[in-house]
């Protein structure tokens, strides 16, 4: 099978990978998966009719990424050099990539977190060119002719968004395409997925905003949003002509809210490789975190007393990802939620409250308040903390500087080194500043943030701020279930996932919570070599290479198959071939 309609890719007699295109001339520079811009060697330029069309100088990608990294620290906006990033992967993917790679930690929170969410909000102002596939209302009745459209005859993974919880920011109607387009740069840049196996999708049915509906320049279709059973039947056709037309893709679903995001993956995950990285992705980076702030502190898991400060899709993903980690190391599934405490808008889960289903699990009983000294029904934050005596704080709430003073200094009343995480992003969401957790706890708490933080300069001493940032396991999780070909992402495979990252960080930094994000590409193909070995012994692996394989033969063959952003030689078929 091509790779794609405009060229393929083979191997010659000693094995080496090389183009054979299509196309030619303009139309070759056109596209952003085989444009080399400058770097076509003189041999190319004559049997590409590129000849004349280039400067003169076959540039080599070293000296492209220094001349694009010169420009783009000229700019000074931080969405303007999104836009420019964004502007560069449409004209040379390759060039953006590696580039990418060689500065992920500086270019990660402009692709991603925080500033993407400012892309999203102008993404039909600043739209250039088309990327990626949308499904919509419009076309949904012959969403697999749509899908026919698409180039890419080979996609392994597809991240896919309805746009109705973009990171704190809520309903963003189609802007949500670029939450899918920022998710997959990190897939290839950080998580070896080669660019020719990736596909955004944003799944257009409709918005609920009218300043969107409104707006003139809004790209999207232009009425509310589908619910319910329409809703639903929107869904199965995508998902039932997506599998058709690329039968070994996974599906990470992305920013789903809170009232479908835990039916959409129940819905799908047997019928097509999928999971939710909102729910499960954050619920692993989350668990890896705290487990290596115990490491730090000498404890274990189990010796935690856990509160998660909001309980929608994130929220409650980490509250099963903690309940998992209590259960792996050998507690009960009681004693487990004994040590649980989850809070949502109106104060802590009870049972006696009216609520959504996917949160009544972790519901207290009633009588495990009594005797609490609270001032209402529902107790706060704070009385929960006070009470509950809490050692572990994670805020996954969306609101801003809902951890003052007086909440962290409870929490060091009952634990000298609390572990206070405010991971609710973008940075304008996060629940408080790192610098003034330390500064209320004497530098004593463990600190993570959801969004990047500059080290903290405290009595003398440096903290860095570790980034609970989804980027440190779900490259891995997909690219090892793309590789194993398992059938499902099963629970076990996510949880291995998280696992991974713990040790990893263990490992590497045993005095931080997070490795930094520099080391993204490592991190992931550990995950996916762990995420592999875990899709095996569940018996979920079809790729037949890797059974029976050990861990070090798993690792090889994940290194191998890494994408690395490098020009492939072309080499025009010749006539009559």
């Amino acid at each position: 099978m091509m790779v794609s309609r405009y060229y393929d890719v083979k191997r010659d007699e000693r094995g080496k990978r090389y183009i054979e295109p299509f196309v030619e001339g303009s139309v070759l520079l056109g596209l952003p998966l085989l444009n080399k811009g400058t770097a076509f060697t003189h041999e190319e330029r004559k049997a590409l009719k590129l000849e004349g069309l280039l400067p003169p100088h076959p540039a080599t990608l070293e000296e492209q990424k220094e001349r694009n990294y010169r420009r783009y620290c000229l700019i000074e906006n931080d969405l303007e050099k999104h836009i420019f990033l964004r502007n560069l992967q449409d004209r040379n993917e390759v060039l953006f990539f590696a580039l990418f790679a060689d500065h992920l930690s500086e270019m990660l929170p402009i692709l991603y977190t925080p500033t993407v969410g400012e892309a999203v909000k102008q993404f039909s102002h600043i739209y250039r060119y088309p990327r990626g596939f949308a499904a919509s209302t419009d076309n949904i009745r012959e969403i697999a002719e749509a899908l026919s459209n698409t180039p890419i005859n080979d996609v392994r993974l597809a991240v896919a968004t309805d746009s109705s919880a973009i990171l704190g920011i809520g309903d963003q109607g189609f802007g949500g395409l670029a939450i899918s387009i920022g998710k997959l740069a990190i897939y290839t840049a950080a998580g070896g997925l080669g660019p020719d196996k990736a596909l955004p999708v944003e799944l257009d049915v409709g918005t609920n905003r009218a300043d969107l509906i409104n707006d003139p320049l809004y790209l999207g279709v232009r009425h509310r949003r589908l619910s319910g059973v329409e809703y639903y039947e929107f869904m199965d056709r995508f998902v039932e002509a997506f599998h058709q037309r690329y039968p070994s893709a996974v599906i990470q679903w992305e920013d789903f809210s809170k009232d479908t995001a835990f039916a959409v993956l129940e819905r799908y995950r047997k019928v097509l490789p999928s999971f939710n990285d909102d729910i499960q992705g954050t619920g692993a980076v989350t668990l890896a975190g705290v487990l290596s702030a115990c490491r730090i502190k000498g404890q274990n898991l189990s010796d935690q007393r856990i509160l998660v400060y909001g309980a929608g899709a994130g929220g409650i993903g980490v509250a099963q990802a903690i309940l998992d980690g209590l259960l792996r190391e050998g507690l009960g599934q009681e004693e487990a939620l004994e040590r649980l405490f989850v809070l949502d808008s109106k104060g802590l889960l009870l049972r006696n409250r009216s609520m959504e289903g996917y949160k009544q699990k972790f519901a207290k009983d009633p009588a495990h308040v009594q005797g609490w000294q609270v001032s209402g029904e529902t107790p706060s934050l704070y009385e929960t903390i006070v009470n509950a005596k809490g050692t572990v704080l994670l805020g996954l709430s969306g609101q801003p500087g809902s951890f003052t003073g007086p909440i962290v200094q409870a929490m060091q009343a009952s634990a000298e080194y609390p572990v206070i995480f405010p991971l609710s992003n973008p940075t304008s969401s996060s629940e408080a500043i790192p610098e003034e957790i330390l500064r209320w706890t004497n530098g004593k708490a463990l600190v993570a943030a959801g969004s990047p933080f500059a080290p903290v300069e405290h009595g003398g001493e440096t903290f860095p701020i570790g980034q609970g940032n989804n980027a440190f396991v779900f490259p891995g999780l997909g690219f090892g279930t793309v590789l194993s070909k398992a059938r499902e992402v099963s629970d076990a495979m996510v949880l291995e996932a998280s696992y991974a990252l713990y040790d990893y960080t263990s490992k590497h930094h045993p005095d931080r919570v997070y490795p930094p994000t520099s080391e993204l590409r490592e991190v992931s193909q550990y995950v996916a070599s762990r995420v592999i070995r875990q899709a095996i012994k569940e018996g979920l692996a079809q790729e037949e290479r890797l059974v029976g394989l050990g861990m070090e033969a798993i690792q090889a063959y994940v290194a191998e198959r890494f994408w690395q952003p490098r020009y492939l030689p072309f080499k025009p078929a010749k006539p009559g071939q």
